[in-house]
């Protein structure tokens, strides 16, 4: 096998193991990041509400983010103990960005990051759901 094939294997390889990596670690602090705008939304709305029959439906947002934040803290803390399983992310996600440096230099971790960024954005772009 010649030396690029084997670079190649390496990078894609990092690729998917930044990727795996990330996603589970963005799936739990999205939570929180959610719950940061949801509060700022939640105010604006209760500014907002001049019109009737809107209590419910704010109600009903409130308790979609209080939901959410209790799911987000299951996740991350076993009592006021950040979980070993989260540690272990946070970890593992540092170690493969220093096996990208190590391997791919500092330039194709940023530019690993930015294709990261922008594969998720699309995501949600293209996404039919809801």
């Amino acid at each position: 096998m010649h030396k690029q094939d084997i670079k190649n294997l390496k990078r894609r390889y990092l690729v998917w193991f930044y990727k795996t990596t990330k996603e589970a670690l963005d799936k739990i602090e999205r939570k929180f990041t959610q719950v940061e705008v949801d509060k700022f939304i939640l105010k604006e709305l209760k500014k907002q509400n001049k019109a009737k029959g809107t209590e419910k439906l704010l109600a009903g947002f409130e308790a979609y983010m209080l939901e959410k934040e209790m799911d987000g803290f299951v996740l991350k803390y076993d009592g006021k103990q950040i979980r070993p399983e989260y540690t272990f992310l946070v970890m593992k996600l540092q170690a493969v960005e220093k096996a990208i440096q190590k391997e791919l230099g500092n330039k194709a971790l940023d530019k690993i990051k930015v294709l990261y960024e922008r594969e998720m954005t699309e995501r949600i772009l293209k996404s039919t759901e809801h």
